[in-house]
C-alpha cells in the first residue's frame, strides 16, 4: 500500500545518523526497526541489495509505524514504483540518471538522489533536488570534498553516506551543508544476524548524541 511521503525536513533532521540497512531474513525486519526506534532512530533506509528489501519494507511499514522508512539503492523507475507500493516514505539512490530524478519529481517522492560531483550536484539542482545524498563520501573526497562543494553551491543540504565511522562521524556532522549521514555501523550484519537487539538499540541511543554544526 502507497503511504505518504515524509516531509524533507524530517528526514533529514530527525537524527544525525540514517541507519543503511541491509536485510537478509524478512523476521529481521520488524525486531531491528523496533530495535532502531528504541535508541531515538526513527528514519530507516533500507536497501534495495536483498531479494526480501521490499518484503521487509511493507513489514516495517505496517508493524512499526512510529518508524519512517525508507527505499534505499533506487535505481530506476520501476524501484521507485514497487518502493512505493511496498510503503515506503522517502527513497535514496547511489547515483542520480535524469531520467531517474524526472520520476522522482513526477511521482512527489521525498527524494536524495545520489551525487560525488559537482557536475552531478547541479544536474540534480536543475531537476528541482536541494537535498543529496554524497556518496560514497569517504572515497570521494571526504570532509574537505563536501566543503569545496558548499564554497559554489551554499543552497544544497548533503547526507554523506559510504566510509563514514563513528570516529570520523562528528567531523562530517559539523560542515554547514550536512544535515544527517548515513550509516551501516548502527544495524551491522553480525549483530542482526545474533539477533542482539538490545545492542543494535545501544548503538541507536550512541549516535543520537553526536554533535550537529
Amino acid at each position: 500500500m502507497r503511504r505518504a511521503f515524509a516531509g524533507l525536513d524530517e528526514v533529514m533532521n530527525s537524527a544525525p545518523v540514517m541507519p543503511v540497512i541491509v536485510i537478509d531474513r524478512l523476521e529481521h525486519a520488524v525486531p531491528l526497526a523496533r530495535a532502531l526506534v528504541a535508541g531515538g532512530v526513527r528514519v530507516l533506509e533500507v536497501t534495495l541489495r536483498t531479494p526480501v528489501a521490499l518484503d521487509a519494507i511493507r513489514a516495517i511499514a505496517d508493524a512499526v509505524p512510529e518508524a519512517i522508512v525508507g527505499a534505499g539503492t533506487l535505481l530506476n523507475a520501476h524501484d521507485l514504483q514497487a518502493a512505493g507500493q511496498a510503503g515506503a516514505r522517502f527513497g535514496v539512490s547511489p547515483g542520480a540518471t535524469v531520467d531517474l530524478l524526472r520520476a522522482a519529481r513526477a511521482g512527489g517522492w521525498t527524494f536524495l538522489p545520489g551525487v560525488m560531483t559537482p557536475s552531478e550536484a547541479m544536474v540534480a539542482l536543475a531537476e528541482g533536488f536541494h537535498a543529496l545524498k554524497f556518496f560514497p563520501a569517504v572515497p570521494a573526497g571526504g570532509v574537505e570534498m563536501l566543503k569545496a562543494i558548499g564554497g559554489p553551491l551554499p543552497q544544497l543540504r548533503f547526507c554523506p553516506t559510504g566510509g563514514i565511522s563513528p570516529a570520523t562521524a562528528p567531523d562530517f556532522l559539523a560542515l554547514a551543508n550536512v544535515d544527517c549521514i548515513g550509516g551501516s555501523w548502527l544495524a551491522p550484519r553480525p549483530l542482526i544476524e545474533a539477533e542482539d537487539w538490545d545492542a543494535i538499540t545501544a548503538l541507536a541511543q550512541q549516535s543520537t548524541r553526536l554533535p550537529r554544526g
